[in-house]
């Protein structure tokens, strides 16, 4: 018997459709229908044989998917391909592109999309400024992995209100991403982390949704596309490098291989441990592209002072550096850096959590001529200690652009 395309949810009707696509494929989506329609094209005599639901729910599932539970439809998409045993060597080859030496965690990461969907995971984020990097490519694969649980979004989709169209998708991408406000950045690092996000369509009132979407950033903009600081922990950044040789069938062969790569997937042992909300570890995503990220979103007052205080420390050669709120603000006028004691006492607690002394003690004081020499004399003041290796894991790399 001829399958039924329609479906009836609460009291609306609608009908399964498969929408042709550009490459070639279909895509399984539901049009509104109406119920006079199908009479006429069918005869009412149909309209009893409709299957019926309460209404739409969202469960995602890869390995056992159900169209219905509990008289719920199921508006997640079940996968197009289906696993199979076969080669993936030009899989694994693009994940170690991608990944370089976190390769493992990438694999992971990829396991946990298929196997746990709903498994909390990382804001990934693919940055280079170079062009020909692989990174359009690692979306399009994604996307014919996942298929309809993939969007991609730009900037202001993202800043709009409107968000039916997204919210119940597993993979959130938004290429060229530049966020330079502070609130997209917040709305982005809140929905990393939630399980429940309100959905809201145009014309219609705002609902409460699960919502288990993760999100990937790309960008050509490596140091300031988005505003982070230094304690971040849901930012999983990586450099792309520059594909050497570049196979104009590159893409056609990975789309080939992803039955097999399913596959892999499926019986591999993950490499890694689930430790905390977002599985992975903050040390075991660190990578040098995010100490960059954040140090570019340092304000201007703390990386001069940085840059200060390691050109002292370079010049008398010493580990640390003692200094009171008034010493770096003296410092700072020298370089005509607007800032005030209360900025200084605040970034020293605060920002850098550092302590000062209890009570007023001795200390060799740093000073700046209008010559731009250095020198050090004895003071005494609650202090606070500054140490080099601090400054030069955190600010190093600024030192050539002050």
């Amino acid at each position: 018997m001829k399958q039924i395309p329609y479906i009836r949810v609460g009291t609306s009707y609608y009908k399964r459709v498969k929408a042709p696509t550009i490459a070639g494929h279909f895509n399984d989506i539901l049009v509104h229908w109406n119920m006079e329609t199908i009479k006429q094209d069918h005869g009412k005599d149909l309209l009893s044989k409709i299957p019926k639901f309460d209404g739409f729910t969202c469960i995602p599932n890869h390995l056992n998917f159900k169209q219905e539970y509990l008289g719920f439809y199921n508006i997640y998409s079940p996968l197009g391909k289906q696993p199979k045993e076969g080669d993936i060597s030009k899989s694994l080859e693009f994940v170690k592109h991608i990944y370089g030496k976190h390769s493992e965690l990438g694999l992971d990461y990829l396991q946990l999309l298929y196997l746990k969907p709903i498994q909390v995971l990382p804001i990934l984020c693919l940055v280079s400024k170079e062009r020909s990097t692989g990174k359009s490519t690692f979306l399009k694969w994604l996307k014919e992995i996942f298929d309809n649980n993939l969007t991609y979004l730009t900037n202001d989709s993202f800043s709009s209100q409107f968000n039916a169209d997204w919210a119940n998708k597993l993979l959130i991408c938004i290429d060229e991403v530049l966020f330079n406000k502070e609130e997209l950045t917040e709305r982005i690092k809140y929905l990393s982390t939630t399980n429940i996000n309100k959905l809201e369509a145009k014309g219609k009132d705002k609902r409460e949704v699960e919502f288990f979407g993760k999100f990937i950033l790309c960008s050509n903009n490596e140091e300031n596309f988005i505003k982070i600081d230094a304690n971040e922990t849901r930012f999983w950044v990586i450099k792309i490098p520059t594909i050497k040789k570049e196979q104009t069938h590159f893409l056609e062969s990975l789309i080939k291989e992803i039955p097999a790569f399913m596959y892999f997937l499926q019986h591999r042992e993950l490499s890694s441990k689930h430790v905390t909300r977002m599985w992975f570890t903050a040390q075991q995503i660190k990578t040098r592209a995010l100490i960059k990220l954040v140090q570019n979103n340092r304000n201007r007052v703390e990386k001069e002072l940085a840059s200060i205080l390691l050109s002292v420390i370079e010049k008398f050669d010493l580990k640390t550096i003692d200094l009171c709120p008034m010493d770096a603000l003296l410092a700072l006028n020298k370089t005509r850096v607007k800032t005030d004691l209360t900025q200084l006492r605040k970034l020293l607690k605060i920002d850098w959590k550092l302590s000062n002394q209890e009570n007023s003690n001795k200390y060799q004081k740093f000073m700046i001529w209008t010559d731009g020499d250095m020198t050090l004399a004895d003071a005494k003041g609650r202090y606070f200690t500054v140490e080099k290796d601090f400054l030069t894991k955190n600010f190093d790399d600024m030192m050539t652009e002050l």
